[in-house]
């Protein structure tokens, strides 16, 4: 029925004035809980389906979002509503919109899973998860979220686009918190992606996490902050991940190169600088939504274009942005599945996929053999990243001090900090090893969407400032 509306959509802006029209008709359930200390303390259980019409006329967006529409007059009266609205505002429009070509495609994609997840399967799995952290000393408090989504969305367009993708995401989301004499210390971790219970389940995953960010905790009691400190870095891919995301994931957006989020979300330092040189020949970043299980796994994005392996950075050299097709058409390019909205009642923005530094040649033990005086930085916590994505500073879980090639030394409350270019000139090193970890609440727009994303890479080996969080 919702698929029957969105046909109908089209043909109502097109009928009103608008020179181009797409659809999304979604459907989305939501079942989870939250246990603590080995007592749930909430199910979730959601259902919210709709439609998202944006249509472009003379130049000018307008969009209109309804839920569960009951007739084709009530749908009729807020899309022309909203095809005025534009023309309206094309008037005064001083930058008429206009779009890169796109082909049109028709495709049934559904993202299977090897697992169907269930919640009476997820519940006896936390309550084993629970039992694990709560095994090691000081641990005070254990708390599991976990939760599954499933996802049914239809896209069609003027262009003659009908697109049909089903797929469901696994997430659970786990920390142990110790203390002792005062001093609290937390650890967690988020598993999961785009699949079911398999990806959560296989080599008992789930456990071993448990087990460990239980252990680490414990032992975070006792570990002392770190001295400030400019030193050689080895990251683990965990905290690659953030760093991906934060410093080279969203300034690669191209409506943030162009200014167009300055307002409420930033912008990018490197905007200009594309063919430029901005980091050392270990420095490769590709944004890729075709990477199985991934948060960012898709086949089309929230425009029907084909989703396709975006290089960002190549050698250190800038070769690329995530375009629209609206972005593309200012940058004299072809529009690379960018565009994606939390839901249908959201217009698409640019968001990264899976953003990840490329793995490179490197053993990951060999990289930490070669530093006679650093740190190994492991597992993202809070980032703080200035407007243009140039000055940065990530916490991590945890770090243990190198000396003559071997991890010591277990710091706490440990902040990593640099600017972009001095700190991706310094890399010198990437891992053979390849990780995406699950990202589940990035923020961006006004108003403000939360997106699912993956980001990754390999180890990787640099020079910052090392820190204690306060000092």
């Amino acid at each position: 029925m919702l698929e029957d509306f969105a046909d109908r959509a089209i043909l109502f802006a097109l009928q009103s004035g608008a020179q181009y029209c797409d659809v999304r008709a979604e459907v989305v359930t939501t079942d989870g809980f939250l246990l603590e200390n080995g007592q749930i303390e909430h199910f979730t259980s959601k259902a919210e389906s709709g439609l998202g019409v944006r249509m472009l006329a003379d130049g000018a967006w307008g969009f209109y979002s309804i839920s569960n529409p009951k007739s084709s007059d009530e749908l009729r009266e807020g899309v022309v509503d909203a095809t005025k609205s534009a023309l309206y505002y094309a008037q005064t429009k001083k930058h008429k919109v206009k779009l890169a070509d796109s082909k049109a495609h028709v495709d049934l994609v559904i993202h299977r899973a090897a697992r169907e997840p269930t919640t009476e399967e997820m519940v006896k799995l936390a309550l084993e998860c629970d039992k694990m952290i709560q095994t090691k000393k000081r641990i005070q408090t254990s708390s599991i979220f976990m939760h599954y989504d499933k996802f049914h969305k239809y896209f069609a367009s003027s262009d003659g686009s009908k697109i049909t993708q089903s797929y469901v995401d696994t997430i659970a989301s786990l920390s142990a918190t110790a203390n002792e004499s005062g001093l609290s210390e937390t650890v967690s971790t988020t598993e999961g992606g785009r699949g079911g219970l398999e990806l959560i389940t296989e080599k008992d995953t789930l456990l071993m996490r448990a087990e460990s960010i239980s252990e680490k905790a414990s032992k975070l009691v006792d570990a002392r902050p770190a001295k400030e400190d400019k030193a050689t870095v080895v990251m683990n891919p965990d905290f690659v991940a953030l760093l991906a995301h934060e410093i080279l994931g969203h300034p690669s957006e191209a409506d943030r190169v162009l200014g167009k989020e300055m307002a409420w979300a930033g912008g990018a330092w490197w905007a200009g600088k594309l063919g430029t040189k901005i980091g050392s020949t270990e420095v490769d970043v590709i944004d890729d939504p075709t990477i199985q299980s991934s948060l960012g796994c898709y086949k089309y994005d929230d425009e029907g274009v084909l989703a396709s392996r975006k290089s960002l950075v190549k050698d250190g050299v800038l070769v690329g942005h995530m375009q629209s097709r609206e972005t593309a058409s200012l940058f004299g390019t072809s529009p690379n599945s960018a565009m994606r909205s939390t839901g249908y009642s959201f217009m698409p923005l640019i968001r990264m996929a899976c953003t990840c530094i490329a793995p490179g040649n490197w053993d990951p033990d060999e990289m930490i053999k070669d530093v006679k005086s650093g740190y190994l930085i492991c597992d993202m916590k809070v980032p703080s990243i200035d407007m243009m994505r140039y000055n940065w500073s990530i916490s991590c879980q945890y770090a243990q001090k190198i000396e003559n090639g071997e991890c010591k030394e277990l710091l706490r409350d440990v902040l990593v900090m640099g600017n972009a270019p001095e700190f991706f000139n310094s890399i010198d090193a990437r891992g053979k090893d390849f990780t995406v970890r699950p990202i589940t609440n990035c923020g961006k727009g006004d108003p403000m969407q939360i997106m699912r994303m993956g980001n990754g890479g390999p180890h990787i080996r640099g020079v910052a400032t090392v820190k204690s969080i306060g000092n």
